[in-house]
């Protein structure tokens, strides 16, 4: 089997379910232990965060998987990210050149997508950044003026979409530059994206063929240095899992989480939280991704 270039504990083929209920549903082989008791669990974490949650995950060596609304739209937000840079390593860069173009922009340009801590520092605006550290900056740092500049490469970002459909996602959808499309309205139908097909998306780029080896490798990566999920995924995962995510915020309190985490025997584990509420003033709730992880770390371990 193709390396990704981390431990080997930590790799394996994919083999993600096709599907989503729109009720919570555990599939046969995890019901026995699970079943009830996460759907109850899920629940409750709903009411008690007056939020509505959406879930997806799936051991992919055990078959085990939980969904929860995972066929219901949710605002997308930041885990766009991984999405651009997996598009600029499939459709633009060939033999490394292109990751190695240095990228010119102006300070105004930062500002105006939202800011960045990255793209923003004062030598990179000065310098320019190379496609390869705009990637990084995007999905690790979820700099926004690297985004932006992600998507002015790749043509806009509907090139988003267009990607996810040649890799069968016909569901998530990509409108807006950053940072309008964080606006998270319960109403809109743009930016948005399922916990079932983003999960499963994201899977058929760290575990599948949808990418090159090496640009699998590549993404993998970048996902693995991800620092913006430390209150999210990583808090309510074990901390002997390895994790590699995107996480996505937004008005309304909306709260994502999406990645792969590998187990402590090198089971891969697609796991995607999508969460939002009512009020458009509403915080981030990082808690409630946290705690959604945990649950899912134990029903699919």
């Amino acid at each position: 089997m193709e390396s990704l270039g981390i431990p080997r504990s930590r790799r394996t083929a994919l083999a993600l379910g096709a599907g989503a209920a729109l009720a919570a549903t555990v599939t046969p082989s995890a019901r026995a232990a699970t079943g009830d008791d996460v759907t109850r669990a899920l629940r409750e974490l709903e009411r008690a965060h007056s939020a509505r949650l959406g879930v997806y995950g799936h051991n992919t060596v055990t078959g085990r998987t939980v969904r929860y609304r995972a066929d219901e739209t949710f605002p997308m937000c930041s885990v766009f990210k991984t999405l651009a840079a997996a598009a600029v390593l499939r459709d633009l860069d060939r033999h490394g050149e292109f990751l190695d173009l240095r990228i010119r922009y102006t300070a105004q340009y930062v500002e105006d997508a939202g800011g960045g801590s990255i793209t923003g520092k004062e030598e990179n605006v000065a310098n320019g950044m190379t496609v390869a550290e705009l990637c990084h900056a995007a999905v690790a740092y979820s700099d926004n003026g690297a985004a932006n500049l992600l998507l002015r490469e790749l043509g806009g970002p509907t090139a988003v979409t267009r990607f996810c459909r040649s890799v069968g996602d016909g569901t998530t959808r990509l409108d807006r530059w950053e940072p309008a499309l964080n606006s998270a309205e319960p109403w809109r139908t743009t930016d948005l994206t399922s916990p079932g097909v983003i999960g499963r998306t994201y899977g058929k780029l760290v575990l599948g063929d949808a990418l090159t080896p090496r640009d699998r490798r590549q993404l993998t990566e970048w996902l693995l240095a991800n620092t913006t999920s430390g209150a999210r995924f990583r808090k309510g995962l074990p901390q002997d899992w390895a994790l590699g995510d995107k996480t996505g915020t937004g008005k309304y309190g909306t709260t994502n989480d999406v990645g792969i985490a590998w187990t402590p025997d090198g089971a891969p584990v697609v796991l995607a939280v999508l969460t939002t509420k009512s009020d458009p003033a509403a915080p981030m709730d990082e808690p409630l991704v946290a705690d959604t992880a945990a649950l899912l770390a134990s029903a699919l371990a």
